[in-house]
């Protein structure tokens, strides 16, 4: 689950200090205008936080709804079928990406999905794979979870 908030480190006091969520990564995202940072959670569950860094979609759902739920991401094993059993099932699919080996993803419209925005997601890694990448590529992404 994607959470939209305006402060990242104001918000991480809550999820990481008050409901125990460690820190497992987080980056900035300079062409679409955001930063994210993950937690999980001992018993299942992981949370991320998107903020703005600039003008695009977090901002823009922040102006328009608030601090709250942004997307709920479903990680699935094969996008490519995904997406075609949902076209075989009258959803038609937006936003498909599926030329990053590393991370497949495709979206369902609220409008479809009973006013959620759902993210399909294909990853080659799991989590702690996916953490130890970014740490390396980006060090200074640590601190987003301090």
């Amino acid at each position: 689950m994607a959470v939209a908030v305006r402060d990242v480190a104001a918000a991480a006091e809550f999820y990481r200090d008050v409901l125990g969520g460690e820190f497992l990564f987080g980056a900035d995202e300079p062409e679409q205008g955001f930063r994210f940072v993950q937690y999980r959670f001992a018993g299942g569950g992981k949370v991320e936080l998107v903020t703005p860094l600039r003008e695009g979609f977090v901002s823009r759902f922040l102006d328009a709804r608030g601090e709250g739920v942004h997307h709920v991401t479903f990680k699935v094993p094969d996008l490519v079928s995904e997406i075609e059993r949902l076209r075989e099932a009258g959803v038609t699919p937006m936003l498909v990406s599926l030329e990053d080996e590393d991370w497949r993803e495709g979206f369902i419209h609220p409008r479809d999905a009973h006013g959620v925005l759902i993210q399909l997601a294909q990853s080659k890694h799991d989590d702690d794979e996916a953490a130890r990448h970014f740490r390396e590529a980006f060090p200074e992404a640590v601190l987003l979870g301090a």
